[in-house]
């Protein structure tokens, strides 16, 4: 569903044939760039963008401290005459989108958002699960891709969430997770917070409207 970069040549693999008007070009570090040329893949992905009607780049990148990466980032958002927006990780000096991680669970978009004032922001969004185990020693938080097993539990309005509590006499586990109801409210906040757009996988988030969702 995205571009990589070639495990070949300097340039980009991957790269769609088609997509539907108005959809979004992604490039992502799936497979991480070693020697390529930040030229040849801006024009790549401006020529891409072109034919393909797309209305936005999106640079997914999340290897950190990659020089590679920071440098094909700038390139191409000096490059690009569409809007490009960049992961969080290496957005900070250029004059871009950010692309934010989705919001953890446990956390309010003030905070999410705090460090990005001034910057038209995109995010993504995610039916993953959150994990706190707390022992006497102390806490341990764990992402999940997805919920294990179908789960039951209380509501948390103020945070777009569901939670359960199970307890032993070792320890104390927190399980967070977000119903595609969540979802729907989270977004309706995100845009009130300002975030322009919100990105998730089509296979996790289908029954959203096409109006809320970009994938």
């Amino acid at each position: 569903m995205a571009c990589h970069f070639s495990g070949y040549h300097t340039g980009l693999s991957n790269c769609p044939e088609q997509l539907p008007e108005h959809s979004v070009l992604i490039l992502n570090d799936q497979t991480p760039p070693c020697g390529h040329d930040p030229k040849r893949i801006a024009q790549q992905l401006s020529e891409l963008a072109e034919d393909l009607k797309a209305d936005c780049v999106l640079l997914d990148l999340q290897r950190p401290s990659f020089p590679e990466n920071a440098a094909i980032a700038k390139t191409v958002v000096e490059t690009l005459p569409c809007p490009v927006g960049v992961s969080a990780l290496y957005a900070q000096s250029l004059d871009c989108p950010v692309f934010l991680p989705p919001l953890p669970h446990h956390h309010t978009f003030d905070t999410h958002l705090q460090s990005w004032n001034g910057r038209e922001l995109w995010l993504e969004i995610a039916m993953d699960c959150e994990e706190i185990t707390i022992t006497p020693e102390g806490s341990r938080w764990v992402t999940l891709s997805h919920a294990q097993e179908a789960l039951t539990g209380f509501e948390e309005p103020d945070l777009h969430c569901r939670y359960r509590i199970k307890t032993s006499d070792e320890q104390a586990v927190f399980t967070l997770w977000r119903t595609p109801e969540d979802l729907r409210k989270l977004i309706k906040d995100a845009e009130q917070a300002g975030i322009t757009k919100a990105f998730g996988l089509y296979q996790e988030l289908s029954d959203l409207t096409k109006n809320e969702v970009c994938t």
